[in-house]
């Protein structure tokens, strides 16, 4: 018997053809107008030509023969993410327009893909803006969570990517962190490189190439000499430049950090149970930048994620 697909809001505005050769990618065009001219393939009990712009709501009509495909298709291709999963994408998406796509990233959720890894930002973009060609113009930690500027065509991509090398777009992020910190607030200013950080560039192996990290910081809140809520404006980005002065420069690790932190043993047991999720408590909560096309000045912010919220909250700490 046929089967019946209804267009979700993901797959909205992309052609028939295109979509068809998503699903079953193993299926030859010819196949594909051979069924459109039969009759075979429906969109809303309407014959099609194969070129049709698909909306929400649409139901297409699968005949049975294509299930050979589809059962091809998901061996040849080795499917990454679900239509589940875009959805959620989309959930996150803050700012869209023809020129920048914004994401309020979730924790956990992979910025560029690589070797063992199923799901990623940019993958999935892709599929969510068929029509463009999206392009990440800068990256946070799969364990960071928060906003996440992706361009949408080449032109955008290389005017963002300029602002975020130049340091003219600008990132806020809050932390908690494990401890207290001596002075409240200040800047941090030394040489990072393969996990180790250098208050001289001197100091590091001839044969390390450090960089220059700069960070500027401000505490907001402690809590029981045990926790500090912090604001952090890093004037440079360089790979874990936060998760490495927060744990060697602060001596004040970021909660959920399992690379450079250390157990949470000195925690209270209601702290503790409030922080048993393993997810790094890092978050990119604001950042301002030029649109590419108008020039205009666009700052955005982010909502804390849950699992951060309801520790903020408790602690009764501010969000600037």
């Amino acid at each position: 018997m046929a089967e019946f697909i209804k267009i979700s809001e993901v797959e909205a505005g992309t052609r028939l053809l295109r979509w068809f050769l998503r699903h079953y990618p193993a299926m030859p065009q010819r196949e594909f107008y051979k069924l459109c001219r039969g009759g075979q393939i429906r969109v809303n009990s309407s014959r099609c030509k194969g070129m049709e712009i698909l909306s929400a709501g649409d139901v297409i009509r699968i005949p049975p023969t294509l299930r050979s495909f589809q059962t091809v298709s998901k061996v040849e291709t080795g499917v990454k993410f679900s239509l589940s999963d875009l959805e959620s994408l989309r959930k996150c998406i803050l700012y869209n327009d023809a020129d920048i796509v914004v994401f309020n990233k979730p924790a956990g959720l992979a910025v560029q893909g690589g070797t063992g890894i199923k799901k990623s930002i940019d993958k999935m973009v892709t599929a969510l803006f068929p029509y463009d060609k999206p392009s990440l113009v800068h990256r946070l930690d799969k364990e960071t969570s928060g906003l996440l500027v992706v361009a949408k065509n080449q032109r955008a991509a290389q005017d963002l990517s300029k602002q975020f090398q130049n340091k003219t777009a600008h990132k806020d992020y809050l932390a908690l962190l494990q401890g207290t910190i001596a002075d409240k607030s200040g800047v941090i200013d030394n040489y990072v490189v393969k996990g180790r950080v250098f208050e001289n560039i001197s100091d590091a192996p001839k044969d390390l190439h450090p960089q220059r990290a700069i960070t500027e910081y401000k505490v907001l809140g402690e809590a029981s000499g045990l926790l500090s809520w912090v604001l952090f404006s890093p004037k440079t980005g360089r790979t874990h430049q936060l998760r490495l002065h927060s744990a060697y420069s602060l001596h004040a690790p970021i909660v959920g950090d399992d690379l450079y932190g250390e157990t949470r043993g000195e925690l209270n047991t209601v702290l503790g149970a409030m922080l048993k999720t393993q997810k790094l408590f890092l978050f990119a909560y604001k950042i301002t930048f030029r649109h590419p096309s108008t020039g205009k000045t666009i700052m955005l912010r982010a909502t804390l994620p849950d699992f951060m919220q309801s520790v903020v909250q408790f602690l009764e700490f501010k969000i600037p």
